[in-house]
């Protein structure tokens, strides 16, 4: 017996085929997944001679020398967390941004720059020399352990501090290995620059505005860097 097959009907089949192909949950998860971490960001040193000042962008671990300056700058540019935790030389730990941690509570404004520190203030390196580290973690979803251990540390007595320390750093470190295979390299990279030892809040000066040095930072889910400045 012999079968005749419409050619309509084939071609019924093969558009059927790559519907189904198409929207399958296999199809489905190799597309790609929607950034939700995007923030610019800025670390810039003023350095040189007192009558020969300029600004740097600070690209990657450096060498700064005492009295250059430092200034940091957040802004967001969809809703996630940024943290900015700073670690001395003296083994303290400064949660430089955000300034506080209900201001994760409120609605973030998007494109607001956020200056570390504050207003026309820098940090400047004292005398006392050595390494010092920060570090910039960004995730789509709030770090409430490590939020919680940074809170801990600051309400803590100055003879538990040091073990606190050491739990902070750890907390860190299980962000970063949690989400290693999670995390997208961002769009428009930015290496940045390391922390200072004996910063200064109080000493004002007049330097230009980083914004023009900063970059935007774009991936999925989480980021982190981490940079050390050799003070000498």
């Amino acid at each position: 017996m012999k079968y005749f097959r419409s050619p309509w009907l084939s071609i019924f089949l093969l558009i059927t085929l790559c519907f189904l192909s198409f929207w399958s949950p296999k199809a489905r998860a190799g597309q790609k997944e929607e950034n939700n971490i995007c923030f610019r960001w800025a670390f810039g040193a003023m350095v040189g001679l007192e009558n020969d000042r300029r600004l740097v962008a600070i690209t990657r671990d450096t060498t700064l020398k005492t009295g250059d300056q430092l200034k940091l700058l957040v802004e967001l540019k969809k809703k996630c967390f940024v943290y900015l935790i700073y670690h001395s030389g003296q083994n303290e730990l400064h949660m430089l941004f955000p300034y506080e941690t209900p201001q994760f509570s409120k609605d973030p404004e998007m494109r607001k720059k956020y200056y570390i520190p504050k207003g026309t203030e820098w940090f400047e390196l004292d005398e006392k020399t050595g390494l010092e580290t920060f570090y910039l973690l960004a995730s789509a979803e709030r770090l409430n352990g490590l939020e919680a251990l940074m809170k801990k540390y600051t309400c803590a007595a100055q003879s538990d501090k040091q073990g606190l320390v050491k739990e902070v750093l750890a907390e860190i470190q299980k962000a970063k290995r949690k989400h290693r295979t999670l995390t997208a390299p961002a769009e428009r990279p930015v290496s940045i620059g390391g922390s200072v030892r004996g910063i200064d809040k109080n000493k004002k000066s007049g330097p230009p505005d980083i914004d023009p040095i900063a970059e935007e930072v774009s991936t999925i889910n989480f980021y982190s860097r981490t940079f050390t400045i050799d003070h000498r």
